[in-house]
């Protein structure tokens, strides 16, 4: 039975696709929450009430308008990729679907306009077939069915980062336009400073209909995998190498022994079972100069360079960037049902240090995974080391055994802003909410200081949504 009047609903929004089935609904009102044990656990039986679809920014507010007045939740979700169910409704309500709101609106010299729900691979297609190809500086490893607007309001890097750093840095968005949850909805557009309010907010203060994101040249890219005996080896190189700031790369990661040949199975004929490896993403124009800086590096072994690679070798290989960010995660996972993940911050200048001297204290429990990128215009280290799961009290461990080594922790086993991030509260994103939806109908549950402002993120509990139970 539905908690919330969906039938006076319907009546309002009679124009719009409207899904009540139990079963299509807990589908929708899922998404990749299940990488983490402990979300599996706590959101499992989370589900929406309706689903509604919109393809339009005056469907946007013609459902949010209407939800205002019947007091029902909304949760905005496009492709639904990503990792710590920020598009699941823990208040039921309505998942607002953006999926159809998808249109390349338009392309111009180092910039594209579009809507929330334009999948990005898509959209690098159209901009890649213009006269000057161009294509998007950052996208995650779900580049093949992750929207824009979806990963400004849940993600922070990808592939690119290297080059370009992560959405947070200045520059990487142009434009946000976004819809207030009241009883007449407004239409704000926001530039410069201001896009901090809704850049990864979930979309718990207002929802974003158009999306103004600059391009970067489009250009070929060639996938290289260089072998290491060690950890230290892999990612000083990789460090280095990512300094070389003639040298154009997409993707610089380095994942540790056995992981690559145990679980990156179309790629494991390449990769022994004892190296270590950096998987790179080089323009095609400086791969000669890549090959001969790799050359100049002790015990450096190249595994794999497309460029060379016979047809049939090619056939079936996923690109570089699939390899790295969370579908690393991913292959583990469709091996290993067993495996979760971290994400981590070692801190420049010790990034190498610090890394190797985890990975040493932990071990075949904890396989490390770099990803380096800019950070702050450094070249630095994050991690997603995979995790060998056992209990969730070991979990913490880990976790708080990090943070006292000196590697911050951006916790993906928690579905709030705050403590998945920073673990305080941004007065931005919540000064914003208060205006944007007083009522606190948008995605509730994700922002801890908007839910309980006297939450102390300092004694080490975790925040329970009361809807959840908890």
């Amino acid at each position: 039975m539905s908690r919330y009047d969906t039938a006076a609903l319907k009546a309002r929004l009679g124009h719009l696709k409207i899904e009540d089935n139990p079963a299509l609904v807990q589908q929708k009102s899922r998404d990749f929450y299940w990488y983490s044990p402990p979300l599996k656990r706590q959101l499992a039986n989370v589900t929406a009430d309706a689903i509604v679809s919109v393809a339009s920014q005056q469907e946007v507010i013609d459902t949010l308008a209407a939800c205002h007045a019947l007091g029902i939740p909304v949760t905005p979700r496009a492709a639904g990729t990503g990792n710590y169910g920020q598009a699941m409704p823990l208040s039921g309500g309505v998942v607002l679907d953006l999926s159809g709101f998808n249109k390349v609106l338009n392309v111009s010299q180092g910039r594209l306009v579009c809507e929330p729900g334009a999948i990005m691979e898509a959209i690098d297609h159209e901009t890649r077939a213009m006269a000057n190809p161009q294509e998007i500086r950052l996208h995650p490893s779900t580049y093949a069915t992750a929207s824009l607007g979806g990963f400004i309001a849940g993600g922070s890097g990808g592939a690119g980062s290297i080059k370009w750093g992560g959405l947070r840095d200045w520059g990487n968005v142009i434009r946000l336009r976004v819809v207030t949850m009241e009883a007449a909805p407004r239409v704000l557009e926001l530039t410069g400073s201001d896009l901090h309010k809704v850049c990864h907010a979930y979309g718990t203060n207002g929802i974003i209909t158009e999306v103004e994101a600059p391009l970067a040249p489009a250009y070929e890219w060639v996938d290289v995998i260089v072998g290491f005996d060690t950890l230290e080896r892999a990612a000083s190189y990789a460090n280095t190498l990512g300094e070389q700031d003639g040298l154009l790369l997409k993707e610089l990661a380095v994942i540790a022994a056995p992981v690559p040949h145990d679980y990156f199975l179309r790629h494991k004929k390449f990769i022994p079972r004892d190296k270590t490896i950096v998987v790179i993403m080089v323009a095609r124009h400086a791969l000669d100069a890549l090959l001969a800086f790799t050359r100049t590096e002790k015990g450096a072994e190249v595994l794999v360079n497309t460029a060379v690679l016979s047809a049939e070798d090619r056939k079936g290989l996923p690109p570089g960037y699939e390899l790295g960010w969370n579908h690393t995660t991913l292959r583990a996972l469709r091996i290993d049902p067993t495996i979760t993940y971290l994400q981590v911050l070692y801190p420049f200048p010790n990034s190498v240090e610090l890394a190797t001297k985890i990975h040493k204290r932990f071990g075949d429990e904890l396989p490390a995974h770099l990803e380096f990128v800019r950070f702050d215009g450094k070249v630095t280290a994050f991690g997603l080391p995979l995790v060998r799961f056992t209990t969730e009290e070991r979990l913490e461990e880990i976790m708080r055994i990090h943070e006292e080594m000196g590697a911050p922790i951006f916790n993906p086993h928690r579905y709030t802003l705050e403590e998945g991030g920073m673990k305080q509260t941004n007065d931005v994103q919540l000064a914003f909410k208060r205006e944007a939806d007083p009522q606190g109908l948008l995605n509730p549950g994700k922002m801890v200081a908007w839910e309980d402002p006297n939450f102390d993120y300092r004694d080490g509990k975790t925040y329970m949504f009361p809807a959840l139970g908890g």
